[in-house]
């Protein structure tokens, strides 16, 4: 009988190439066509580029990051999902949305209200329809949080903008083994400055006009990773919190900018990393 090669989780602080962004031309807004651009336009207008940046793993202080300091938290010990599959959306959203909800209710203190708004999974096969993303990025900006709650939440959005809100992607591996290859990288919100945040305006047929973030390289962002991720472990990641703007705050920054990345310690043959982020909207204190 074959004896199996043993699994090989790379580890421990590493230099890698990130893929940031550079500022548009100054008085343009970046922006992206997500379908064909109008005739004589780009596709978009924001140039990237490979920077070498040191990756600290943090395995072994998990419990050390918070959202309210670096917009990223860690959650071991997670019981065994329902879903087995994570093939078919209804499965997803009947079986495991339910416990995601319960997971930020338990962990955010003072959440008192979620909506999950939708997931995305990510495969390493050539015929993936979505695969891990090798681009600094944020999932939302301060106009994109707002523009949700109103879609989502109905008559009661403009309450619910009074108080805290936020947006959470709740980012799991499925591998059955630690993940080898392609781990997510993550910078502490608390050394992201705000000038290195570009708002890219992401636009659709008809007219509908999204926004994301691009990322500009800074040598003060502090950049994480969780080597050999498990399923029964989570990584919340804040795409945005109100709390951050408001005067005397504790939050700093509120946001997470993050990055799938190629580690120099992944075999050739690793087994791909797949996963699933489900995105939240968090409501309360």
């Amino acid at each position: 009988m074959a004896i199996s090669a043993p699994i090989t989780v790379p580890h421990g602080t590493v230099t890698a190439k990130l893929n940031f962004s550079r500022h548009p031309p100054e008085g343009q807004v970046a922006f992206n066509y997500v379908d064909a651009p109008p005739a004589g336009e780009p596709q978009h207008n924001v140039e990237k580029f490979f920077q070498d940046v040191t990756i600290e793993d943090v395995r072994g202080r998990e419990s050390e990051s918070t959202l309210d300091n670096d917009a990223f938290q860690i959650i071991q010990d997670v019981p065994e999902s329902k879903e087995k599959e994570f093939a078919d959306d209804a499965s997803i959203k009947a079986n495991y949305y339910p416990e995601v909800e319960k997971l930020l209710l338990d962990h955010i203190p003072g959440s008192n209200r979620i909506f999950l708004f939708d997931h995305t999974i990510r495969r390493a096969g050539p015929n993936a329809n979505r695969k891990a993303v090798q681009s600094v990025h944020i999932d939302q900006t301060e106009s994109s949080a707002k523009k949700r709650v109103h879609t989502h939440m109905g008559e009661d959005a403009e309450k619910l903008l009074q108080g805290r809100y936020r947006i959470v992607n709740v980012w799991r591996p499925l591998n059955k083994n630690p993940v080898e290859s392609m781990p997510l990288g993550f910078a502490s919100s608390a050394t992201l400055d705000q000038k290195d945040v570009i708002p890219v305006e992401h636009r659709y047929p008809h007219g509908y006009v999204g926004q994301t973030a691009a990322i500009a390289y800074n040598p003060a962002q502090k950049w994480y990773y969780l080597s050999g991720m498990v399923g029964s472990e989570r990584l919340l990641l804040e795409c945005f919190d109100s709390e951050s703007s408001k005067e005397g705050t504790s939050v700093k920054g509120g946001r997470v900018a993050h990055t799938a990345f190629e580690h120099p310690g992944s075999r050739p043959d690793a087994e791909g990393r797949e996963s699933i982020e489900v995105r939240a909207l968090v409501f309360g204190p």
